[in-house]
């Protein structure tokens, strides 16, 4: 199944304080990026985040939950009311993620 734009639109409001917040379609889903950098993704309308450990620490009960078959688990944040904290939560894993590796030309 894959993820509504208005399910898109509604996370996107939800982190409408993070600076730098950005998003690309792909294959029916959304990945999330903050600073450039990859921190999550809409996947069949379940809003995952890596499991950093700042988010791990923000979000103690968040379950962990496959984004599709074969990828690596990522916290699943179910409560999206409190936009303060997801605010939070995603600007303290801006600093925990690599930098975008350099496209080849």
């Amino acid at each position: 199944m894959a993820s509504t734009k208005d399910y898109l639109d509604y996370v996107l409001e939800q982190l409408g304080d993070v600076q730098e917040l950005s998003h690309r379609a792909m294959m029916g889903e959304y990945i999330l990026y903050v600073e450039g950098k990859v921190f999550g993704g809409i996947y069949d309308n379940r809003f995952l985040i890596k499991p950093t450990k700042s988010a791990r620490e923000m979000l103690p009960d968040a379950p962990m939950e496959l984004p599709y078959e074969g990828a690596k688990e990522m916290l699943l944040v179910d409560e999206l009311d409190d936009r303060a904290l997801l605010t939070q939560v995603v600007t303290a894993m801006a600093d925990e993620l690599p930098a975008p590796k350099k496209k080849r030309k």
